[in-house]
């Protein structure tokens, strides 16, 4: 009976564990990559290295000074070799490792068999990068890390630079207006779109940047921000009165460059290749990063007087995109379609806009739209992102490089929030202050009457 019951309790126990084990990976990925699914993976790394190299191909023959000591040493069969393995460091998404390509071998090899690692080791995904020639690394995920996502604890911030989503391969996704100083994002309805611009603002606004903002929405959308917004523009009338004050802004700033360097006040702005940076500190002049939400809406007209207001609109947002860069001016132009059947300039438009974020759309074509001229293989991506999951998005470049994003939840009143705490920030552009939204003080809060107590009757 005493070895029945130790059975049954034992039996009992691996039950709780497995049970356990198995909440674990569906609701907590993160503490069972941890405690179980890390150790495993590393446990068969170690152990099958060497055949699941060969039998991806990623072995080379051996060096003749090899074979000879093998020979000379041993009796047993010389076999092909593999890269040379670095140490695995374990994180709290996967696993990272170096490898020392063999001569004759290049990254896209290793790239080539990153589906047949995964299976081999047991990992969600495999991503290589190229470190230095000749050396590669292996990112191994170990669940979805886009199902719930939970950014990285050390963000590389910085100066124009915003930690705004999550990659599939755990790293951040940057939006770093120096590098990428344009981008287009497209999404449909409840797709996440107004998340990704949420998480823009939210990050600039501790930033010395000036927010201008053009919302056709009459507002909805950029509104709670208006205490860290230098202007805002709420419909197309208003927005055909912006956009001229910011080119103005920029010819200024122009000016100011040929000023510094020198340059005659006749030469066109297309031959000044120099940009603010290059401006002694106190002379440099604060960047504007200008967001536009739907921006379908600048392009539509009902008649003749609304043409003549479209294409002007156009024209300055095309030389905002063409010249902007250098003068410190940014574009953020949002929406759910872009493409030419929206008039004469859009196409113009988008070429200018380098970086690309498509969210779920409604059609293949809006896809192709975003990501068509820059990554043809993202648009099967993009095409395929559930409903279920907002804020999940492809992003991408004129490079060609792209990979799946997902920005985590920010509720609307920790973004306005962290305006209004930040409204001190705003800097001092008086071409902007017609525009300036209002923002109403917030009433006193109401002071609750106290209770009055009645004393307690002495009694003897």
């Amino acid at each position: 009976m005493t070895d029945l019951a130790t059975l049954v309790e034992v039996g009992g126990l691996v039950v709780a564990l497995g049970g356990g084990a198995a909440y674990a990976r569906a609701s907590h990925p993160g503490l069972y990559w941890s405690a179980v699914g890390g150790p495993i993976s590393t446990v068969r790394l170690l152990s099958s290295y060497a055949s699941v190299m060969e039998s991806c191909g990623l072995t080379v023959a051996p060096s003749r000074l090899r074979v000879l000591a093998v020979k000379a040493t041993t009796r047993r069969e010389v076999r092909p070799v593999p890269p040379r393995r670095g140490i695995i460091r374990p994180t709290s998404t996967g696993l990272r490792l170096r490898l020392r390509l063999a001569p004759g071998q290049e990254p896209a090899d290793v790239a080539a068999s990153a589906e047949r690692l995964r299976h081999a080791w047991g990992v969600h995904a495999v991503y290589v990068t190229t470190v230095k020639p000749g050396v590669v690394e292996l990112r191994l995920v170990g669940f979805d890390v886009l199902r719930k996502v939970r950014m990285p604890r050390k963000l590389d911030g910085g100066f124009l630079k915003v930690p705004v989503a999550l990659r599939e391969d755990a790293m951040p996704f940057v939006r770093d207006y120096r590098a990428v100083p344009h981008q287009l994002t497209l999404g449909a309805t409840l797709s996440g779109k107004s998340m990704y611009l949420r998480h823009l603002v939210f990050g600039l606004a501790p930033q010395n940047v000036a927010l201008v903002g053009i919302d056709c929405k009459r507002g909805v959308e950029l509104a709670p921000f208006a205490a860290r917004l230098s202007a805002l523009a709420t419909d197309p009338a208003e927005a055909a009165e912006l956009l001229p004050v910011l080119v103005k802004e920029m010819e200024d700033r122009y000016d100011l460059i040929k000023t510094r360097q020198g340059i005659a006040p006749s030469t066109p702005e297309e031959q000044i290749t120099s940009d603010i940076w290059g401006l002694p500190e106190s002379e440099r002049p604060v960047p504007v990063v200008l967001f536009v939400d739907e921006v379908a809406e600048l392009f539509l007209t009902a008649t003749r007087k609304d043409e003549e207001r479209r294409d002007e609109m156009v024209t300055h947002l095309i030389r905002l995109a063409q010249l902007g860069r250098a003068a410190g001016i940014y574009l953020e132009v949002c929406g759910q379609r872009f493409g030419a059947e929206l008039g004469k300039g859009a196409t113009m438009l988008r070429a200018q806009l380098t970086g690309r974020v498509c969210h779920r759309v409604n059609d293949e074509a809006s896809a192709k739209m975003a990501l068509g001229d820059i990554a043809p293989e993202a648009v099967l991506a993009a095409c395929a992102i559930p409903a279920e999951r907002p804020g999940l998005a492809v992003a991408g470049d004129t490079s060609g490089g792209w990979s799946r994003i997902r920005t985590p939840y920010l509720s609307l009143g920790d973004a306005a929030d962290a305006c209004r705490e930040t409204a001190h920030l705003v800097p001092d552009l008086p071409a902007l202050k017609p525009f300036r939204p209002y923002v109403p003080v917030p009433p006193p809060p109401v002071e609750q009457p106290k209770p009055v107590v009645q004393p307690r009757p002495v009694t003897d």
